[in-house]
């Protein structure tokens, strides 16, 4: 598949406003939230070069009265408080505006790790045992899955902040507690030996475009890769790399669970869907599903695009005209 491109009347006459959390930064490192600050920095540079009518926000209140726009690229998920991945979506419906993105009951599905499994299940997609801990809800014993170790999340995180792991109930009851503490729902699955298999979709109008997969390969199948890693505040090197998946033997299978999935959501955009790999036994099991997930030219999408022969300008351009061509903004090019 060859690039989307926005046409030149709609780079012109589009009003655009790009909301994100570190819209209006200079590209270093965050000291809380480290990578993002250079990721939505590359991104407005990206839409700038895009738009000649480009607004930027870094807060919700940019939508919480009519910001004169015709269309909002949200990247502002993680507001700090619980479900606050709604809520850019539920702004721009409340204004009537078109936004990238699926819409926020969609959002809020994926977001629940436990609601995207049920729907997994439901369709045959592999997936380990789990129990969801919903804060105010009792804490049983009885519902947490068999297992030797456990990891323990909050069932809406993002870029697995407030994850552990623990060898008994004891250890599991306490994580669920701290997490509970911090106002979210817990999440509890066995610790399943492996890599991450990444698969990056795009939602085009014939149907989902799977971009080429790639592997969080693991020096260690054992290790449990934390959030400091996966926003480049401690060193990873030496712990796992980013490579473009290649067991052919799996990828029919994981593929044709990705397709079961992105039918869930559609229409979506663009999003994640991940599995966890045992490269030794050949097992897979859906991990989760992330929609509006990170696009950085340094993860998975912009990796995943020049597997491509994509720009990073390419992956934005296409993911941004597939949408304005959905809301009705821009013909079909």
């Amino acid at each position: 598949m060859s690039p989307l491109r926005i046409s030149e009347a709609a780079k012109r006459d589009i009003k655009l406003l790009f909301i994100a959390k570190h819209a209006l930064s200079n590209g270093d490192l965050d000291g809380q939230d480290g990578n993002h600050a250079p990721y939505h920095h590359e991104t407005r540079t990206i839409l700038e070069g895009l738009f000649d009518q480009l607004s930027i926000a870094n807060s919700y209140e940019a939508l919480l009265s009519d910001p004169g726009v015709d269309f909002v690229f949200p990247l502002l998920n993680r507001g700090g408080f619980f479900n606050s991945e709604m809520l850019c979506p539920l702004l721009c419906n409340r204004l009537g505006i078109p936004f990238l993105g699926a819409n926020p009951i969609l959002r809020g599905q994926s977001d629940d790790k436990h609601l995207t499994k049920l729907e997994g299940v439901a369709r045959g997609v592999s997936t380990c045992d789990w129990a969801v801990y919903r804060a105010g809800a009792p804490i049983e014993e009885s519902r947490c899955p068999a297992g030797e170790r456990f990891v323990i999340k909050p069932n809406n995180s993002s870029a697995s902040w407030g994850l552990s792991d623990a060898s008994d109930w004891a250890g599991v009851k306490q994580a669920i507690l701290a997490i509970h503490a911090e106002g979210y729902d817990a999440i509890v699955e066995p610790f399943m030996v492996g890599s991450d298999v990444e698969v990056p979709v795009i939602d085009m109008p014939d149907g989902p475009f799977i971009m080429p997969p790639m592997l969080f390969k693991q020096a260690d199948p054992e290790h449990l890769r934390t959030h400091e890693e996966k926003r480049d505040l401690v060193d990873r090197s030496q712990k796992y790399e980013l490579v473009a998946f290649e067991a052919a033997d799996a990828w029919p299978k994981i593929r044709e669970m990705t397709l079961k999935l992105a039918e869930i959501f559609r229409p979506f955009d663009y999003g994640r869907f991940e599995f966890r790999f045992d490269e030794a036994s050949g097992e897979v099991n859906l991990l989760e599903v992330n929609l509006q997930c990170n696009l950085w030219s340094q993860k998975v999408y912009g990796r995943s695009a020049a597997l491509l022969g994509w720009s990073q300008t390419d992956l934005i351009e296409t993911i941004v005209a597939q949408s304005l061509t959905r809301h009705g903004l821009m013909d079909p090019q």
